[in-house]
């Protein structure tokens, strides 16, 4: 039997494209872009943009942050490392992917933002 796999919200997957567009963070690919998409390793965003970015999600979206904490996840510093490497190729073969997940691995995804926005609660 085969499950189907949720959907980002049409909304929330607006939000994210517009937010990187906006601030020229990375251009993102709405067809790629799906709950396993990682804001900080895929989109790149990492420190303390990380922290404008959540403001604004939960600014735009009316959701509560005050019981967040970064301690669950860790908080997302980016790679150096992670950063020449895409620089040098890329970010779209899958290779690069691969090695770019094994170097750093990713804290923070869109399925934490899509919970957030169903709850209006950021945990």
């Amino acid at each position: 039997m085969l499950m189907q796999m949720e959907e980002v919200h049409p909304q929330l997957k607006e939000f994210i494209i517009d937010y990187c567009s906006r601030y020229k963070i990375s251009k993102v690919d709405p067809g790629t872009l799906n709950l396993e998409t990682s804001i900080d390793l895929d989109l790149d965003i990492a420190d303390i943009e990380m922290d404008l970015f959540l403001a604004e999600f939960a600014e735009t979206f009316r959701i509560d942050q005050s019981k967040f904490s970064w301690y669950k996840y860790g908080y997302p510093k980016g790679s150096a490392s992670v950063k020449v490497i895409r620089t040098l190729f890329g970010y779209n073969s899958n290779w690069v992917k691969s090695l770019s997940n094994k170097i750093y691995k990713p804290k923070f995804r869109v399925s934490n933002l899509q919970d957030a926005f169903k709850t209006g609660r950021l945990i």
